[in-house]
């Protein structure tokens, strides 16, 4: 799943994966996001979230994800401008997998895949 407001970067998000065998959903923000893999049978395996959005942030989600046992094995990857280090060790300590800083390019995104276990 690629969760990000922007359209175009969901498009290159969702592009990169296809390439490598993926496929993926897309949501527009946390809140959407969450409904979805709620509503999905199995776990979602892997999940590229940015943190800048509406109505629930990515931080936001990612906390909410890892508040529930089910989603342990999902996979986390928060894809942000934010390059603080400090971002960067938030967003890891509530969670998530990897960190990717925008800009980025598509082999970046496949190379964190595979670091992943995918």
């Amino acid at each position: 799943m690629v969760v990000d407001d922007s359209k175009a970067i969901r498009l290159i998000l969702s592009r990169a994966l296809e390439e490598i065998g993926w496929q993926v959903t897309q949501a527009i923000n946390g809140k959407e996001a969450w409904r979805a893999i709620e509503a999905q049978p199995e776990p979602v395996k892997l999940v590229l979230v940015d943190w800048n959005m509406p109505e629930m942030n990515g931080l936001e989600f990612i906390r909410r994800v890892r508040k529930q046992q089910r989603y342990d094995e999902t996979k986390l990857m928060m894809v942000t401008t934010e390059t603080d280090v400090n971002e960067m060790v938030t967003a890891l300590e509530a969670g998530a997998n990897e960190y990717v800083m925008k800009p980025f390019t598509k082999e970046i995104i496949q190379d964190k895949v595979r670091i992943l276990g995918f």
